[in-house]
């Protein structure tokens, strides 16, 4: 029988929230990506941005120096979010309805980020 207790994105979200500023280059991002064994990094923006290991990636294929190229130039604006009392089943259907891996979890500010990993290992 599955079990009847289902998981909001609270309990499964990382935190503390990791950031980049839109200056920083594309190494710097990739650097604090590897080094903090994460994928995506908010970026401190006005509007809700986000850069990811992709973001980075297709820089990189596309021929762009990435000791050149900024965070601002690569950067996903605008992002989907989620907030922290949402259920894991909800988060599935935004991602797979959007395409996206990465969710920074809002409540008033960013509290975190669930990816489509924290995502699977839950539903599985």
């Amino acid at each position: 029988m599955r079990n009847e207790t289902r998981t909001q994105v609270r309990d499964v979200m990382s935190s503390p929230l990791v950031t980049i500023e839109p200056d920083a280059t594309v190494r710097q991002a990739a650097q604090v990506m590897r080094d903090k064994e994460i994928s995506a990094l908010v970026v401190t923006t006005t509007t809700r941005s986000i850069i990811t290991s992709t973001d980075v990636l297709h820089s990189v294929a596309d021929g762009d120096d990435p000791n050149e190229v900024l965070v601002a130039d690569v950067m996903t604006e605008s992002v989907e979010t989620v907030t922290p009392d949402l259920f894991m089943e909800e988060v599935s259907a935004m991602m797979t309805t959007y395409g996206i891996k990465h969710l920074p979890v809002v409540d008033d500010d960013y509290v975190g980020m669930i990816s489509s990993t924290d995502v699977a290992a839950q539903l599985s």
